[in-house]
């Protein structure tokens, strides 16, 4: 399995987020309270740009465009466009896309860079 390099560790500093290209995939990778994550870097409801003002909260992150909200460490839905100025909006939205988990992939820092690696690991008999 192969960890791919993203950027240079000290690029990213807390409370940050960057969409980078890896290996011809767009991810989303960030620094919040010390701890990295990677994400696919599109909404998965409506394809917007997570690292164009997303919040990352209590473990979530939540798209800025109709505030659909995935766990950051399983990619998990917790909330699929609830939009909330406007709710019944947010239903229609809503109905009109699968309701879909955020892929998460693996993340480290080493030696001076953060990587990222694609594949699931292979659990070990």
């Amino acid at each position: 399995m192969t960890w791919h390099n993203v950027m240079k560790s000290n690029k990213l500093k807390s409370g940050k987020k960057k969409m980078k290209t890896v290996k011809g995939k767009l991810i989303m990778v960030g620094r919040q309270d010390g701890a990295l994550f990677a994400t696919e870097a599109l909404c998965r409801h409506m394809r917007w740009p997570l690292a164009y003002g997303a919040t990352i909260k209590d473990g979530c992150v939540r798209c800025p465009l109709h505030q659909t909200t995935h766990q950051l460490d399983d990619g998990s839905l917790v909330e699929w466009s609830p939009f909330p100025l406007f709710p019944s909006y947010g239903r229609l939205v809503g109905a009109m896309s699968k309701k879909k988990d955020l892929k998460i992939y693996e993340i480290r820092e080493h030696e001076g860079y953060i990587q990222v690696r694609f594949e699931t690991p292979t659990p070990i008999p």
